[in-house]
């Protein structure tokens, strides 16, 4: 609710069936209109309350009404006719209603309704003329529409010159105050001459002139014309004085910068003279100097060079042993130090960057293909942004180091920020020049070592950022890899925005699943799996064994690796996704060597299988017969982890008690739940499988996951649960070397999951010859590479009979 002036703002509004007027248009055509002719207004009035405006004979005012109490008084009142009484209503509470007729001045003014205008968000504007005083003898009503029985005073003229005296001062003041105020102009000082007698003057000068509401509601209590005026002159006068001191102060402070400029220029000047004269210049002087000159030699955005221009003439009215002094310099070097329009040339060659992915990497075809479609889209396109890639993978697979065959095979610039552990998000904007000690972001950081605005910057282990009460990386790496803002990246502590568009990012993670939502739907996702043992022995062969033997200090006729020396380091002494367990075995075998060498021995190159115990000591990993062939309620699973897939044991123990089940191994919500599925399901289809329900009701089932202190979950392992508890209760044994996943529900469906690629390779990897696959998951084994499955038969099954069927046989 607002009473404010028509005249010194113009409002679009819309008004229904005519077209778009201005609220000032609106007023000029009511002041056109004739007033209402009624020699009898009523003596009951419905009071609209006005929160902080105060109402006025003879003005226009627009008065706003939130849809529902309040435009509910305001149509009640037009129902009884044009006529509304405006009140101001100090004591009205938060939601905008009165409790009481205390909350309520006593005067206010009755107004005429001329226009009434509906408002977008459902309130309503309507413009009131106001036509004279009123005072209030009682509330009839207050709740709802409030109605109050008033009295019509007129305004009292004192006789005597005084009256017209005070008059022509407050038509004085007025000009003056008004001539402050830029947004009234000519029109309020035209107005104001034209205005008679003085009680409409003392009005009018009130309610544009006056800010307090108190006391304007001061004003329009006075009835006594002589008294009003001389009110509105006090006002008017306290109103003036602080206007004036208002544009001394400013008038001060012009004047003060002024000298300041003029002493910049002086001391720029004395420069000149000192470096014509050769004289030695101070250390200021050579900061200066030495900032301004790197604007003169280098190219900066305009932004950055009146940044930097401002921060040296501000520079130059700080004492150099002053702490500020400091704080200003550093940041001047890190604006002059950064690569702003500084970019590497792309050396985009398909054919010579992809001699690069093939000499630092075997396999990865998927990644490698899409690293050279992007080089490919640059080299026709050099404006072309691309996708952020981003290569999800177990450990050991080459996620970074495709990075750097990126950046080699551009020619940029490679910088590597690890984001593991992660907790602060000032390590990527920054802090704020208040603090001590403040610095950019490492974003910032990098960008500055590399030395160009287009480096390839690799954001190692995004699915490890943390989060506490000092903020959230992953939010403020939003604005980073988002291609609609990092143009104009904005680190706290430069606040200047930098161009981060033209960095190539990539990111790598062990575990999709734990990227921020909003991150990983900003990247380009390229699964890494795990290598298969033939591909790990090509790769120990090929890349690790040559690299640890220049390492060393070797060379190929000192050691040699057979292929066949190498599978058995693959299978007895790693158990990864990856290699790089294998390069530190390897690393090994070539320090012992190296040894050998350096005590003088002369041992045979070729290191035999054999010969790895007396190296590597005993096997850490065999194919036992109770893990490819279980015994009875004994079950292989199927896992899936950011290492990789693996086989798990499930065992299984019965003895007499109430038909409980327990489960234990370090496992999540989600197992327990699925072990407790499983059990009711085989209880309720007892009968279908050759159970005795008294039986599984009298008997106790005990399921353990081995390696108890690794922790597991996910819904996958049903199936597996399921077949055994169904071993142990029927005491048969399941198929060797049967592995199976896939979740169970309470009437027997399988449900599909994830991770069929790692689950598959950890399959084969470990000697598993049979694999049970939901049937919905047929789709993701179509499109694994054939060497993958080569060796596996993989069965897919819908219902848990199926599984039966196949892990126990007939």
């Amino acid at each position: 609710m607002s009473g404010e002036d028509p005249f010194s703002e113009s409002v679009d509004v819309i008004l229904p069936g005519e077209e778009e007027q201005s609220l000032e248009e609106v007023a000029k055509e009511i002041l056109a209109l004739p007033a209402v002719k009624d020699d009898s207004p009523p003596p009951l009035l419905a009071v609209f309350p006005l929160r902080k405006s105060v109402p006025f004979p003879g003005l226009i005012m627009p008065v706003h009404a939130q849809d529902g109490y309040e435009s509910n008084i305001m149509e009640k009142a037009l129902a009884q006719g044009k006529r509304v009484g405006l009140l101001l209503a100090p004591g009205m509470d938060e939601a905008g209603r009165v409790s009481g007729a205390d909350d309520f001045a006593s005067t206010g003014v009755i107004a005429e309704v001329h226009r009434r205008i509906k408002l977008p968000d459902g309130n309503t504007n309507y413009l009131c003329r106001g036509l004279q005083r009123f005072h209030v003898e009682r509330f009839v009503r207050v709740q709802e529409v409030p109605v109050a029985k008033v009295v019509y005073p007129a305004d009292v003229y004192p006789a005597g010159d005084e009256t017209e005296a005070l008059a022509r001062n407050v038509l004085s003041l007025s000009t003056k105050v008004a001539g402050h105020n830029p947004g009234l102009g000519e029109g309020f000082n035209l107005a104001a001459l034209n205005i008679d007698p003085a009680g409409n003057l003392a009005d009018f000068a009130a309610a544009y002139l006056l800010k307090d509401t108190e006391t304007k509601q001061a004003v329009l209590d006075l009835l006594d014309v002589r008294a009003r005026l001389l009110a509105v002159d006090e006002a008017l006068t306290r109103e003036l004085v602080t206007l004036e001191l208002g544009d001394r102060i400013q008038k001060e402070i012009h004047e003060r910068i002024e000298e300041q400029q003029k002493e910049y220029f002086l001391r720029e000047q004395i420069r000149i003279i000192r470096r014509e004269l050769g004289e030695e210049q101070d250390p200021e002087e050579q900061d200066r100097a030495l900032f301004l000159g790197r604007l003169e030699q280098g190219e900066y955005p305009e932004e950055v060079v009146q940044k930097v221009k401002d921060e040296v003439q501000r520079m130059g009215t700080i004492p150099q042993a002053s702490p500020e002094y400091s704080v200003v310099r550093n940041y001047l070097e890190w604006l002059t130090e950064l690569p702003w329009c500084i970019s590497s040339e792309d050396r985009i060659d398909i054919d010579h960057a992809e001699k690069i992915l093939e000499r630092d990497h075997f396999g990865l075809e998927e990644a490698k293909e899409r690293i050279l479609e992007f080089l490919g889209v640059r080299k026709i396109r050099p404006e072309h942004s691309g996708a952020i890639l981003c290569f999800v993978g177990p450990p050991g697979v080459g996620k970074t180091s495709l990075a750097m065959a990126l950046a080699e095979s551009m020619g940029r610039k490679l910088e590597r920020m690890s984001l593991g552990g992660m907790r602060d998000e000032a390590e990527i904007k920054g802090h704020r020049r208040t603090y001590i000690g403040a610095m950019p972001g490492r974003m910032l950081q990098m960008i500055r070592r590399a030395g160009t605005n287009n480096p390839v910057i690799v954001l190692d282990e995004i699915d490890k950022l943390g989060k506490d009460f000092r903020g959230d990386p992953s939010s403020a790496l939003l604005e980073v890899l988002d291609p609609a803002q990092n143009h104009a990246f904005l680190d706290l502590f430069l606040d200047v925005p930098f161009d981060l568009s033209k960095i190539m990012f990539v990111a790598t993670a062990n575990n999709l699943y734990e990227i921020p939502g909003p991150l990983r739907d900003r990247m380009e996702i390229i699964e890494l799996p795990g290598y298969l043992r033939a591909e790990k022995v090509k790769i120990g062969q090929k890349y690790l064994l040559p690299r640890q033997i220049k390492e060393h200090g070797l060379d190929a006729k000192r050691i040699k690796l057979p292929v066949a020396t190498m599978r058995a380091i693959v299978d007895g002494y790693t158990r990864e996704a990856g290699v790089r367990g294998l390069e530190k075995k390897i690393a090994s075998l070539c320090r012992k060597r190296t040894l050998e060498i350096a005590r003088r021995k002369r041992p045979q190159a070729e290191v035999k299988p054999a010969k790895l115990e007396s190296y590597l000591g005993p096997a850490k990993f065999t194919d036992d017969a109770v893990r490819l062939r279980p015994g009875v309620g004994v079950a292989l699973g199927l896992a899936y982890t950011s290492y990789g897939g693996d086989v798990l044991e499930i065992e299984c123990a019965a003895f007499k008690g109430t038909g409980r089940v327990q489960a234990t191994g370090r496992l999540g919500d989600v197992m327990t739940e699925s072990c407790r599925i499983a059990h009711s399901f085989l209880r309720d289809q007892c009968g279908d499988y050759g159970l005795d329900c008294e039986v599984i009701a009298k008997h106790d089932l005990h399921l353990h996951f081995p390696a108890g202190a690794v922790p597991k979950d996910g819904p996958s392992a049903g199936i597996a649960i399921a077949c055994a508890m169904l071993s142990r209760l029927t005491g048969r044994r399941l198929r060797a070397r049967v592995a199976m996943t896939g979740e169970i529900t309470l009437t027997g469906e399988v449900m599909p999951i994830g991770g069929v690629r790692e689950k598959v390779l950890a399959a084969k990897r470990l000697g598993v010859r049979k694999v049970l696959l939901p049937k919905e998951n047929q789709r993701d084994v179509k499109v694994l590479d054939p060497s993958w499955t080569r060796g596996l038969k993989i069965e897919f099954v819908e219902h848990f009979r199926d599984v039966v069927g196949l892990a126990f046989g007939k």
